[in-house]
């Protein structure tokens, strides 16, 4: 089941909310905020917050300790006065105003969790993406086909942005350590990879001299 978590200004009254998620087979526990919020939401490896407070200056303030943190998705349940106030920016991924309707609020908390999965499948260099779900490569949008070797290789090292590996540990990660074939594998993988993922605009992989490789990290 997938764990939730209501952070409220006030535990009695979210105990409605909690029973509606509880229906929908979401596992969901209440909190008041307080100094160990963080702490709890570690501690139970939620996958999302809904917030529940009087006010949207609250909501900003618990949204924001809590994605200085971790990048979680929030969701914001706010009192119809909120939309009277002169300044209703939120730092939350989504709202819903009471009173509401509870298929609302679900299907809402589905589509963040979506969002949120495809994102964790999904590795990026630039214009360069990898879904890990999918085992696609696209650069720009635009699909590229590449061996199992080939892809393998790549996910590898983006997935570990500006860290230089051997050739040895490439061989032995991707290959396995029992592979008789030599170095040169690697050199030869990675020089086709680089014919179908790069040009005289795009350099992603970057040689280290009597080292290895790696790719360039743009974060």
């Amino acid at each position: 089941m997938t764990n939730l978590l209501i952070i409220a200004t006030d535990k009695e009254a979210s105990r409605e909310v909690q029973w509606e998620l509880a229906q929908s087979g979401y596992t969901c526990s209440v909190i008041v905020d307080d100094d160990e919020m963080i702490e709890q939401v570690e501690s139970q490896n939620t996958k999302l917050v809904v917030l529940k407070a009087d006010t949207g200056s609250q909501i900003n303030l618990l949204s924001k300790q809590l994605k200085h943190d971790r990048i979680l998705p929030v969701i914001a349940l706010l009192p119809v006065e909120f939309l009277k106030e002169p300044t209703n920016d939120l730092n939350v991924d989504d709202f819903v105003v009471e009173p509401y309707h509870s298929e609302e609020l679900i299907l809402r908390i589905k589509r963040l969790l979506s969002d949120k999965r495809q994102q964790e499948n999904l590795i990026t260099c630039g214009d360069l993406a990898i879904d890990t779900s999918r085992y696609e490569v696209s650069i720009a949008g635009k699909s590229v086909t590449l061996t199992f070797k080939e892809y393998e290789l790549l996910k590898f090292l983006a997935s570990n942005p500006g860290r230089v590996f051997t050739r040895e540990i490439l061989l032995d990660s991707i290959w396995g350590y029992d592979y008789y074939g030599g170095d040169r594998t690697v050199d030869v993988t990675i020089r086709r990879l680089r014919s179908k993922i790069e040009d005289s605009t795009r350099n992603y992989i970057e040689t280290v001299r009597n080292i290895g490789y790696k790719l360039r990290d743009n974060s």
